[in-house]
């Protein structure tokens, strides 16, 4: 039996309408759930798919605490939680540096600052129940902390080789209970492999010039690539950082290649524990809606 992954939508200015009707599509489909990145409002995203589906889970993959006061927060995600009829998850998170610059924000310590965000959260009164929290997480320190004061984890960008190692952290009573493991994964699909691994490079850039991916890569065993990468951020080498992107690394952060192979690789990450693999569409002859068609067109 085929074990449907989930799917990542975005809410991007000009085709809001046409995502929501993609929505309604994955649940036709059989998709195993629908989650929004922090891209566009992923919180209004969540509040149209409640509405355009029935029975699809779905839910913020990250929203940025900073932007946000948790106690507003909790009034729409209250709202959600219940013309949703329970499913929906509230993905949170730190989100990166050029964020917060680029919208003046001054954050604080991550796991500190979320560990408040989600207290001031829950104890929110007069709302209603709200969702199960999820946190966006990356290493070790917010894994644990997801554990303790969270319903789940969701990463982005993980590496498959490493991924039975963070998954070996979480209680094994808490994963019985329901604990969400998910992760995004950018996702190809096109016979022609090397076209497929050039788009994943492309999307990956900006997340290798960010100091806690490349150190949660070193940790799963990508030293040699993280150091080459840093030597060539430093010389302004856009080149250089592109040709460090190995194979190997990039096979094990992203799916690319024919329908089979993609296919085939988000077994693998059912195998290696993640109980949500969320495709992040991306194509190599077209925008979002064509990839997202193309993914469709792979579980049809």
């Amino acid at each position: 039996m085929t074990r449907m992954p989930a799917i990542s939508l975005a809410a991007v200015a000009g085709r809001r309408a046409a995502t929501i009707e993609m929505a309604a599509e994955a649940e036709r489909r059989g998709f195993s759930g629908i989650y929004g990145p922090s891209l566009g409002d992923c919180v209004a995203l969540c509040q149209a798919i409640a509405s355009v589906t029935n029975e699809i889970e779905f839910g913020t993959t990250i929203h940025p605490i900073y932007l946000r006061h948790p106690v507003d927060l909790a009034a729409t995600a209250a709202f959600i939680h219940e013309v949703g009829a329970g499913r929906f998850r509230l993905g949170l998170g730190v989100t990166h540096g050029l964020v917060h610059d680029r919208l003046g924000v001054t954050p604080g310590k991550p796991l500190s600052d979320t560990r408040e965000y989600v207290t001031t959260l829950k104890n929110t009164n007069g709302y209603g129940d709200l969702p199960p929290v999820v946190l966006a997480t990356l290493r070790n320190k917010m894994l644990d902390l997801a554990v303790e004061i969270g319903d789940g984890a969701v990463w982005a960008n993980a590496s498959l080789n490493h991924f039975p190692q963070s998954v070996d952290r979480v209680p094994s009573e808490r994963i019985d209970d329901g604990f969400f493991i998910a992760n995004m994964i950018p996702t190809v699909i096109d016979a022609d492999r090397e076209a497929g691994a050039a788009r994943n490079r492309a999307t990956l850039q900006g997340y290798v010039r960010l100091p806690n991916y490349r150190n949660y890569w070193r940790d799963a065993g990508y030293e040699d690539e993280m150091e080459a990468i840093e030597t060539a951020i430093e010389q302004g080498d856009a080149e250089g950082v592109t040709a460090a992107m190995s194979e190997r690394w990039l096979s094990s952060a992203t799916l690319y290649g024919s329908l089979n192979e993609v296919r085939q690789g988000v077994e693998a990450w059912y195998d290696a524990g993640c109980r949500t693999p969320i495709l992040v569409p991306s194509s190599t002859s077209g925008g979002q809606m064509k990839a997202i068609a193309e993914i469709f067109d792979a579980y049809s």
